[in-house]
């Protein structure tokens, strides 16, 4: 409408603007008028649909009472003198169907249960559910489902007024144009002279014809506004570019400030964050030292840890205090060949205090064969400590924390599961953004920061790999799902050999371990299928029975008290029985590096911690190596 006053002849517009105040006059007035009729018509078919489904209710209340079906059947079957009703139905307390009336069944479906009490409108069709009460006690449910007329009814109601409508607007158009021939002319110059200021935007223009009257000082003001705006127009054109320019430099100004101040709070979390992972087991190892001062075992684990952690520690501090890194808002990894069971072994390192803490079951399930990665061991590790502690964060006492690792196709998928407070369908996609929390409440008290799923992701992309969200629901638990590309395909598994085949023939076997726990639990296995075993806690202790024991196997610990396990290794085999031994090391470092040392000392085999009894079952049933020894 402001498009055809726009454009058209002042004749046009008055015959535009009566018409136009005629229909609005006219479309209000009707909209009124079938807006009524529409309530009047939805009020009366309720009404009667609800009266008939008191009628209903009353008349089929003793055959619901006494159960009798067939009775409530005949009374349904009294609507087909009603052929607007398309199905009726009455239930029973209990929701479930008593019986039901359907004029050409198929057409539409009886519901299983009913609805809510009242009406509600479905495709242009009135439903009402009815309760059927007797005595102030709730006998059952009466629905009815008829046919509503209201598309009909608009449509002819609004057949009358369009007519009414249009008869009434030819009179108003007849009207204004006998009346304004006597305005439009006078103007027709004013006109012309401003749609060729418009569209030439020359301001130099001015009306020629002067007339007496209003007329003539309309014309007179009209010239003496374009030369004020001609002489505006530069002085406002060079104003823009100013602000403009202006407008641009704080723009930036404002974008480097939200740039910086993003990056400080990124390198604050992220600095807070990285050096609160490596003080758990750190201060753990603290408390060993202070309350088993005395037992050497003990106290040289507890050594091990804190300067594994301190290394771990320094190595951030000193990747967290350069500056470009932070400058340019990268985090800055160091790649290189990296084992998965020893990337799990220093996250479960970092977070197993944590989670037995809150008592909480771990369940971990890896391959069985070694799968290799392309990245940062540190910040690996740093990811699935992240995704444990979240996990055990977000898990009432006694719940489950789950580790999963499968190979899909040259992909590394891990999950990370547990059975917590889950995550509300809204918040997935938001989850790992900075600062997030799934939980805030006050009860939750240890929430954290909401650094540490953001973390996560950005490190995961850093190495090529993407990292999601999954849950269930409140209260249903969640997971996180992160797939890394693998640098070497794993080994087909195999078949771990069945006992019953390595039972077959008995061997002598050394188990070296300071884990006291772990040793002895292997050593009741071995010894049960009737494998001669010694069990030592520490290096010289060791050597000593493997120069008496003579083994076929020995299952040595790298990190041993007194005498490390490579140090164990090559005096094992200057023994005189030494070269017939098989040597397996056992150990939670699992990067090419390590498996290199080990060979290097003399090992066999490398098995990465935590060690699964059929690895051991399986290399016991390879009698490739020992046989070779024997002859």
């Amino acid at each position: 409408m402001s498009r055809l006053f726009d454009t058209g002849t002042v004749r046009g517009k008055l015959m535009l603007m009566a018409v136009s105040t005629t229909l609005a006059a006219l479309l209000v007035t009707s909209a009124a008028m079938l807006l009524f009729d529409v309530r009047t018509f939805q009020r009366y078919w309720v009404d009667d649909l609800n009266t008939q489904a008191d009628i209903m209710a009353r008349v089929t209340a003793p055959a619901l009472a006494f159960n009798d079906a067939k009775t409530a059947q005949q009374n349904l079957a009294v609507l087909r003198v009603r052929p607007q009703i398309l199905v009726a139905a009455v239930y029973t307390a209990s929701g479930a169907l008593f019986a039901s009336y359907t004029p050409q069944p198929g057409d539409h479906p009886v519901p299983a249960r009913p609805g809510a009490p009242g009406y509600r409108i479905e495709r242009g069709e009135l439903v009402v559910f009815h309760p059927v009460v007797e005595n102030g006690e709730q006998l059952g449910t009466v629905y009815l489902r008829s046919r509503y007329g209201l598309v009909d009814r608009i449509f002819s109601y609004g057949g009358i007024l369009a007519a009414v409508m249009l008869a009434a607007l030819g009179v108003a158009a007849l009207v204004a144009r006998k009346l304004q021939a006597g305005i439009t002319q006078p103007l027709q110059t004013v006109t012309h002279v401003a749609r060729e200021v418009m569209q030439r935007r020359d301001f130099s223009l001015r009306v020629p014809d002067h007339q007496g009257g209003e007329i003539g000082v309309l014309v007179d003001a009209f010239n003496d506004m374009l030369a004020e705006i001609g002489r505006r127009s530069d002085a406002l054109q060079q104003a823009n570019r100013t602000l403009e320019h202006e407008m641009h430099v704080r723009e930036r100004a404002e974008e480097a400030l939200r740039i910086a101040d993003k990056r400080k709070d990124e390198f604050l979390a992220t600095l807070a964050h990285e050096l609160r992972n490596p003080l758990a087991p750190i201060r753990t190892g603290l408390d060993i030292l202070r309350i088993r001062s005395g037992d050497a075992q003990a106290t040289q684990r507890a050594t091990d840890i804190m300067e594994r952690q301190l290394r771990q520690m320094v190595r951030l501090v000193d990747d967290l205090l350069d500056v470009s890194r932070i400058n340019t808002g990268k985090l800055a990894i160091k790649m290189g060949r990296v084992e998965l069971k020893a990337v799990v072994n220093d996250a479960l390192e970092v977070v197993r205090s944590y989670i037995e803490l809150h008592g909480h079951e771990l369940v971990i399930d890896l391959p069985d064969r070694p799968v290799f990665l392309h990245g940062d061991a540190t910040r690996l590790a740093q990811i699935l400590s992240n995704l444990l502690n979240n996990a055990a964060k977000y898990t009432n006492r006694g719940g489950r924390v789950s580790l999963s690792a499968r190979v899909d196709d040259k992909t590394l998928v891990l999950e990370v599961s547990d059975t917590g407070i889950g995550i509300a369908p809204e918040m997935l996609d938001s989850v790992f953004e900075m600062f997030v929390q799934v939980d805030s409440t006050l009860e939750r008290s240890n929430a954290g920061l909401g650094v540490g799923l953001s973390l996560a992701r950005r490190l995961v992309e850093l190495h090529g790999g993407t990292i999601t969200a999954a849950s269930d629901g409140l209260g249903r638990g969640s997971r996180f799902t992160v797939r890394l590309p693998i640098v070497v395909d794993p080994e087909p598994p195999t078949k771990p050999t069945p006992a019953a085949f390595i039972s077959a023939e008995t061997y002598r076997i050394l188990l070296a371990d300071d884990n006291v726990d772990f040793v002895n639990s292997i050593g009741a296995l071995l010894s049960a299928m009737g494998h001669s075993v010694v069990i030592t806690h520490n290096g010289p202790d060791a050597l000593t029975a493997a120069a008496r024991f003579c083994p076929d196997y020995a299952f040595l610990d790298i990190g041993l008290p007194q005498m490390s396990g490579y140090d164990l290794a090559r005096a094992v085999r200057n023994l005189p029985c030494g070269p017939m031994t098989v040597l397996i090391a056992v150990t939670g470092w699992g990067q090419e590096k390590d498996r290199q040392l080990a060979f290097e000392a003399g090992f066999d085999h490398h098995m990465v911690k935590p060690v699964r009894f059929e690895q051991i079952e399986e290399i016991l049933g390879n009698r490739t190596i020992i046989d070779k020894r024997r002859r």
